[in-house]
């Protein structure tokens, strides 16, 4: 047993079973009777499934054995009281993990900043190092998707009890767990961008503010020099209140009202530095300026008008005069203090994260049309030129539209951006994303869109990001590139941008369109292509991945996936989505974050400096995994032409009820209507495969690919791709995690189901097939074994979540027996229970969305 599994399991598991015991003196209604009976329900359900019984079977057999309930309202009393009880050991699980970080991870091992800096010491690499991180960053972008189950208030407990539980303080550990019980786990109404925007915020002055502070620090002070005010190595990204995608919420107010609580949230930080500052530098000289500078943060906080008459620059020179003076009269006493709050304010600015604005293709376009139909500014039959001429249309705009009929919203937005760079600062918000682009004149448009709004081209300060995501799109994006980079009006723009052009690479929609391997693989070989035809045109890319929590959406172990690409792929940045609970299940303690940022730095770094680590892959192994993909592909495009695919998630999981959970703003689907897998959002799509336990986004089709490989006599070939290739290794390792969350006993009772048997049936072979040989693959006994931390977390946590998952499936099943119809007797409360179930099912797993 290793060291961090023998910690886990004492600070963890040891104490989980000691303050679970806590739980019969919480003031829930008849608790220590719900306490004791949710035990036996626990044993009950895995018996029940042990049996093959259905979760119905299991309850209603329950109820005989174990109480006296005869009627349905007194059930299903017990099952919400089980379900208020289940979702505070999740809580307390949380917590303790979360205490518990430093001790069940190497801060200073593996991946880190501290192994970085002796590989960088024993290998004499420190002026490679230096020629590096004059470009390099990574840059974490907070998403605006439904981002957190916990309400803010269950957050701030979490976080408090977290403290306690690392001290052992049993009174205060009770007092927050009774805290606990009295605080609801479910939002009555939906948040607004707005609400989302502040409840991120806290983990901008909590988390972020703190570590990455401390992670600058530290790289300061080993490597002096190397470390300039001219390249921040982290970047903080920001789209709550400006991603409308989809949002019709999402205004151009809203998006000047959440860059200004952007920045008033970063002075608040500074001022409370600046205040500590001042209890210790109360030398003469010093004083004055501290004094001052404390008096101007004040006043833009608190006074109205005050906005405009601050900068980074005046806070700077300030610290800068006070750094000289300590040097020179005060032998450099806190000198350590002030050039930490340097560091933060050259980082953070006065935007603390830089605001990204988003759209989708579509709406462009209809605006365009729009345009085209009402004004002169574009000819009228623009709709039906050629994409070439349309190009040739957008790039010679030059006038305003001022037509009222035409959204006004969609230009006030672009014209938001100026007034956010004016008192935010250029990197206050410079940043436009293009959701489903297709093509160059997706792009073209929104540069003529800002011409249009008012923008002068030579002062355009805005990047533009093309965002491609399916797989037909990825495989489009070099050639749509290309004849951008073609482009005259194009190329003054980048090289008005310093010739840097960002991309992003949508991990979600393409697992939805083309199945796991088929994405990766699919972003993998654009990232090459992209990456040969920016060097052909001397373009600086930078690639942006959209990445979800779990697998299927780009997530699970993401710096391994950094450290594998080959030296043919540009790593001169690493951006990425931080979204789901993976900001606050990776982010949420200054300990996790530091720990997950420097993780990202070390996997983009040594990937650059210790380069023959990392072996580009040969033409026959990336000819075996494009046979592999292409397989994989066939057997998902299969999967999803079926009329009752989509039909059957929406009929045994739940679904239909996301949009009625209150966890964010954003609809559930991109258009009203009929269910379709396109307009399907991602996060309520593999939401609802996870909460029925068979995560079908993260493996289906790999287990077919393999037989293939079997049957064709070339698995020796993926075996020694297996050795080989990171990717590769990353790839299967994060398909384990996806099948180490399954539970396929939950819903076997639909495998003899006259409709939707035949599905299920498939769902359960593929699973088996693909964990067969991923287990032969890795040599193991068991999915996940060489992380036995994480293998034992997840086990863990699947044990508190059972009674959840049988209780909701077992509230589907009654839905449907009454008729599916909501007006039906007795139908309101058990679609209650499925939402009720949604939010501890989902806090429990931790990275499913």
């Amino acid at each position: 047993m290793s060291s961090a599994l023998a910690e886990f399991k004492n600070l963890v598991g040891t104490k989980f079973e000691m303050y679970n015991s806590l739980f019969t003196s919480l003031p829930f209604h008849r608790v220590e009777k719900t306490g004791i009976l949710l035990s036996l329900f626990l044993l009950h359900c895995e018996e029940g499934f042990r049996k093959e019984q259905s979760p119905a079977e299991i309850i209603e057999s329950f109820f005989r054995q174990y109480t006296t309930y005869e009627n349905e309202k007194d059930q299903i009393d017990l099952l919400f009281r089980f379900i208020q009880y289940s979702e505070r050991q999740v809580v307390l699980f949380d917590a303790l993990e979360d205490a518990a970080f430093g001790a069940t991870h190497d801060m200073n091992g593996s991946g880190t900043l501290k192994q970085l800096q002796a590989e960088v010491i024993q290998s004499n690499a420190q002026q490679a190092l230096a020629e590096k991180l004059k470009d390099f960053s990574v840059r974490m972008v907070l998403t605006a998707h439904p981002n957190q189950f916990y309400p803010s208030e269950v957050l701030g407990i979490i976080h408090d009890l977290g403290k306690a539980l690392l001290r052992d303080d049993t009174v205060l550990v009770n007092t927050y767990l009774q805290q606990l019980g009295k605080t609801p786990f479910f939002k009555k109404k939906k948040p607004t961008p707005y609400d989302e925007a502040v409840n991120l915020i806290w983990f901008l002055e909590n988390v972020f503010y703190h570590s990455a502070g401390n992670i600058l620090s530290f790289l300061t002070n080993e490597f002096p020099g190397v470390v300039t005010e001219k390249n921040q190595l982290i970047r903080m990204g920001f789209w709550p209140g400006g991603d409308r995608d989809g949002n019709p919420f999402v205004k151009a107010d809203t998006t000047l009202k959440v860059a200004e609580a952007l920045r008033g949230s970063i002075i608040k930080c500074y001022y409370r530095d600046v205040r500590l500052l001042k209890g210790r530098l109360t030398f003469q000289g010093v004083d004055t300026l501290l004094a001052t500078l404390e008096d101007r943060l004040y006043k833009n906080l608190f006074i109205p008008g005050y906005k405009a008459d601050l900068s980074k620059e005046e806070i700077t020179d300030t610290l800068k005069e006070i750094r000289d003076i300590l040097i020179e009269k005060h032998n450099s006493l806190f000198l350590a203090k002030v050039n930490n709050l340097l560091t933060k304010v050259n980082l953070f600015g006065l935007f603390f994260a830089s605001l990204d604005v988003r759209q989708d293709s579509s709406a462009h376009k209809e605006l365009i049309e729009q345009i085209a139909e009402k004004t002169s500014v574009l000819p009228e039959n623009y709709t039906s030129l050629s994409d070439e001429a349309k190009i040739k249309t957008l790039q010679s705009v030059d006038a305003l539209v001022v037509d009222t009929d035409i959204d006004k919203d969609a230009f006030e937005t672009l014209l938001t951006i100026q007034t956010v760079q004016k008192f935010n600062g250029s990197e206050g918000c410079h940043r436009y994303i293009i959701s489903h682009t297709t093509s160059a004149v997706d792009v073209m448009e929104v540069y003529a869109l800002f011409v249009m709004a008012g923008w002068k081209k030579e002062h355009l300060t805005v990047d533009f990001v093309p965002l491609f995501e399916t797989i037909g799109d990825l495989q489009n994006a070099a050639k749509a590139m290309t004849l951008l980079y073609q482009n005259e009006a194009y190329q003054k723009h980048l090289k008005r941008r310093d010739r840097v052009q960002t991309i992003m690479l949508g991990f979600s929609d393409g697992t939805k369109d083309g199945g796991y391997l088929m994405a990766n693989w699919s972003i993998y070989k654009a990232k090459e292509e992209l990456t040969r035809i920016s060097r052909e045109y001397d373009v600086e890319v930078v690639f942006f991945d959209g990445r979800g929590g779990p697998p299927a959406r780009g997530g699970g172990k993401t710096h391994q996936f950094y450290a594998s690409m080959g030296q043919n792929i540009a790593n001169k940045e690493i951006q990425l989505t931080i979204q789901g609970q993976t900001i606050s299940s990776n982010f949420g303690t200054r300990e996790a974050a530091r720990y997950n940022i420097e993780q990202l730095m070390h996997s983009g770094i040594s990937n650059g400096l210790f380069s023959s680590r990392t072996a580009t892959m040969s033409q026959s192994e990336e000819q075996l995994l494009q046979e592999l993909s292409d397989e994989s592909y066939e057997a998902f495009r299969i999967l999803k032409d079926d009329p009752d695919f989509l039909e059957y998630l929406n009929f045994a999981s739940p679904l239909r009820y996301y949009a009625e959970a209150n966890i964010g703003s954003r609809p559930s689907k991109r258009k009203a209507g009929k269910l379709n897998l396109n307009d399907l959002r991602a996060v309520p799509y593999v939401g609802a495969w996870s909460q029925l336990k068979q995560n079908i986004p993260g493996y289906y089709g790999v287990g077919i690919a393999f037989e293939k490989m079997e049957k064709e006599g070339k698995w020796n070939q993926v075996m020694e791709l297996y050795q080989s290739s990171l990717y590769f290794r990353t790839l299967i390792g994060n398909c384990e995690m996806a099948m180490s969350k399954c539970f396929f006993p939950l819903t076997a009772y639909l495998s003899k189901h006259p409709k939707y048997g035949v599905l299920w049936n498939m769902f359960h072979d593929e699973f088996m097939r693909t964990k067969k040989y991923t287990l032969m693959l890795t040599g193991k006994s068991e999915l996940m074994s060489e992380r036995e931390t994480d293998q034992l977390s997840i086990q863990m946590r699947q044990r508190i979540e059972l009674p959840l998952i049988t209780i909701q499936q077992y509230a589907l099943t009654m839905i449907r027996e009454k008729g599916n119809k909501v007006d039906s007797p007795g139908v309101e409360i058990f679609e209650k229970l499925v939402m009720r179930c949604s939010f501890g099912i989902i806090n429990a797993e931790r990275n499913s969305a």
